[in-house]
């Protein structure tokens, strides 16, 4: 028996501010976590950086591009099923970027930052939208 645990899966979230509120995504009935509300972002691929995950996630997620303000704590969480790092960055719009579109999720919604954790998140943000806050 190996007690070593599971690498943990590379996934970067985006934390789009504007007018004080952050956007937020809500996950697909149909996949883990479904119905819950997240950071758009996704898995960081073999060979880039996180930076460049994160602008191509939201390029295929929401057909916008973004300006990044600053990094947060990355932040590991283990559930049954997935062991995942998250890597979160504090953006921004930027200015010539498109109307934006839930391509990949059931719904967008525009939060105020103070409303933040009173969504239905899954466990592995909670510690982002603490210090997320702590900052503001």
């Amino acid at each position: 028996m190996s007690s070593l645990a599971p690498v943990p899966i590379a996934v970067v979230c985006a934390l789009i501010e504007r007018d004080g509120h952050v956007l937020m995504a809500q996950r697909p009935a149909h996949k883990h976590l479904g119905g819950k509300w997240e950071f758009p972002g996704g898995k960081v691929e073999p060979g880039e950086t996180a930076e460049a995950a994160l602008h191509r996630e939201l390029d295929e997620e929401l057909g916008c591009s973004v300006e990044i303000i600053r990094t947060l704590q990355p932040h590991t969480h283990a559930y049954a099923t997935v062991t995942v790092r998250l890597l979160p960055f504090v953006t921004r719009l930027l200015p010539a970027s498109g109307e934006l579109q839930a391509r990949e999720h059931a719904a967008l919604r525009w939060v105020p930052a103070r409303e933040l954790a009173e969504l239905d998140l899954p466990e592995a943000d909670r510690p982002i939208i603490a210090e997320y806050l702590a900052g503001c």
